[in-house]
């Protein structure tokens, strides 16, 4: 099967309620904006009109929100795991001087010593321990990076570059999280995870804040003659990052009846499995998808919970789809760089054109409005070029 689909909604949304907004909300996205907007080499990323494609693709309009720039990582992670890491920064000093501390003074250098002192750790498939390890160097603390058996060695590189300590752990992604979870409690290491669970939500939900930057970006940049999108489609992992997205545009645009639909592969479908059973779902992960980002088998708990009530439609794609629609965009007019997670929204997109009884559930149709993320570039240059040069 190349496609499943779970329709995860009858009837109308209900409103953002006040128990979400204490998950996450637009003050917390507007806080994450005004502070990570001051960093070295902020810019806004490109919202793309995908003209060409949309016309092939049988759709109105495709908005495609470019992140293979943000600060030079080649990934949205970028604004999540290192403003989780400054979060922390700031937590653990006002706790050990007892009192308050602000993010200036942090960027002054006020407290370096202190800092340096302090160990933060995760595990990752890649792009999220590259950017706590950028967090690490761009504000003095240590770090310790927990990756599995199937990370390249590309991605391991572009973590020892930012001078992060990288362990590789025999497993997949539970795997080397659980062995990071160890390893920190025995160390006093400080974890800053985007997967929440009972007793660990503090830097998730920072981080998710940060992944906000991009939909204050795009709130910005749909002002500039840009529609509002009919549909938003977004890539799974744990759940964090299609939580945060669905969860600002829930709250922002009630009136405007947004269609969220959660993308993941077909070998790490814990979310479609978490709505088909309606209680989150954990999956054995047996074989590792090509989508790095989204090889995980836990979903997150905050995530899940805005996910389980927010989200129309979930997605599960095959693997093999996924090197014809990253050419597709390195042959667009101009090319886009998208890595193999960054395709997975346009990817379903397509299979699900291909299917009309799919199509008109999730109200799919020649004046629909497409908003996709892609949230990643060559994040490894090798895979990504030998991809591109096979087609």
């Amino acid at each position: 099967m190349l496609i499943d689909h779970f329709h995860n909604l009858n009837k109308a949304r209900s409103p953002y309620t006040d128990e979400l907004k204490s998950i996450l909300n637009l003050e917390d996205a507007r806080k994450a904006f005004d502070e990570i907007s001051t960093w070295n080499g902020y810019k806004p990323t490109p919202l793309l009109s995908l003209k060409e494609i949309a016309l092939q693709t049988g759709v109105k309009k495709i908005y495609y929100k470019d992140e293979s720039s943000r600060f030079g990582l080649g990934s949205f992670k970028a604004l999540g795991g290192t403003y989780g890491v400054l979060k922390f920064i700031q937590d653990e000093l006002k706790i050990d001087i007892g009192t308050a501390v602000t993010l200036e003074d942090i960027h002054k250098g006020k407290y370096k010593e202190q800092i340096s002192r302090y160990t933060v750790t995760t595990a990752t498939d890649g792009n999220h321990g590259r950017s706590v390890a950028y967090g690490a160097k761009l504000f003095g603390c240590k770090c310790q990076i927990y990756i599995h058996a199937e990370v390249s060695f590309g991605r391991q590189d572009a973590m020892e570059k930012l001078d992060a300590n990288v362990i590789r752990v025999n497993g997949n992604y539970d795997k080397s999280l659980k062995v990071c979870k160890q390893e920190s409690e025995l160390n006093n290491w400080h974890i800053i995870s985007d997967t929440s669970y009972p007793g660990y939500t503090k830097y998730p939900r920072d981080i998710m804040a940060g992944y906000n930057v991009m939909s204050e970006e795009i709130a910005s940049q749909l002002e500039e003659e840009m529609e509002m999108p009919t549909h938003i489609f977004l890539q799974g992992g744990v759940g964090s990052f299609p939580g945060a997205i669905c969860g600002y545009f829930w709250e922002k645009f009630p009136n405007n009846n947004i269609k969220f639909i959660v993308v993941e592969s077909e070998h790490a479908p814990c979310l479609i499995r978490s709505a088909q059973n309606n209680q989150m779902t954990s999956v054995n992960i047996k074989k590792e998808t090509m989508m790095a980002g989204l090889s995980c088998g836990e979903p997150s708990l905050l995530g899940w919970e805005i996910l389980s009530i927010g989200v129309d439609d979930f997605v599960s794609i095959s693997d093999q789809l996924i090197p014809s629609t990253m050419r597709i965009l390195a042959n667009n007019n101009p090319p886009i760089e998208a890595g193999e997670s960054s395709v997975a929204g346009l990817t379903a997109l397509i299979e699900i054109m291909k299917a009309q009884d799919i199509a008109e559930k999730i109200k799919l149709d020649s004046e629909s409005i497409v908003l996709l993320f892609g949230t990643e570039g060559a994040t490894d240059p090798e895979i990504y070029n030998s991809i591109i040069k096979a087609g």
